[in-house]
């Protein structure tokens, strides 16, 4: 009884602590950014590293802004955008100077996928060709877009190896605390 006490203290200790470290820089903050324009709401998806302040969105501009704070060197993020919204030829800025982020772009949403240095307060501006396109009664059906995973396989590599080796560290703490008990 007290071997598995013993194992079940270990593994908070132990495995918690290694994948909190693991996830430090690469945690994923979630904001649903709701666009309300006329009865219409457009609900715009951020997954990053980095803090979303606030956003505005520009009609006339065709421009979402979005406003940022981080604390890290490296900011990583994703947004989804309804194409119902904004889309078409998109132009990105950051911090008023032009930007060139990996986009992918369905009939429905795009996809665009952040990697750019520094910290502190910064802004994203987004310039779309277009918007309200092909826009229908059901604005419901672009919010159920989810984003595709983000993790790469090396991270995902990472992560079990750190896993194995946890395990691997408790077999051993359990081992030796087997050989303490009988020679006592």
């Amino acid at each position: 009884m007290k071997i598995a006490l013993f194992f079940f203290v270990a593994l908070i200790f132990i495995i918690t602590p290694v994948h909190a470290q693991l996830l430090s820089e690469a945690t994923g903050l979630v904001n649903r950014l709701d666009v309300e324009i006329g009865r219409q709401v457009f609900e715009v998806k951020t997954v990053s590293n980095f803090d979303v302040r606030d956003f505005e969105f520009d009609e006339d501009e065709k421009r979402l802004t979005i406003f940022i704070s981080s604390g890290l060197e490296n900011n990583l993020g994703d947004l989804i955008i309804p194409q119902s919204l904004l889309g078409g030829n998109m132009t990105f800025y950051l911090n008023d100077e032009e930007y060139f982020p990996n986009v992918s772009a369905t009939e429905r949403i795009t996809f665009v996928t952040l990697n750019f240095t520094g910290t502190g307060d910064g802004k994203l501006d987004i310039f779309g060709s277009n918007y309200f396109f092909g826009l229908t009664e059901k604005v419901e059906e672009i919010q159920d877009e989810s984003p595709p995973p983000s993790q790469s396989a090396e991270d995902a590599d990472d992560s079990i190896m750190l896993m194995v080796l946890a395990v691997i560290l408790i077999a051993i703490v359990a081992f030796v605390a087997i050989r303490v008990k009988k020679k006592n």
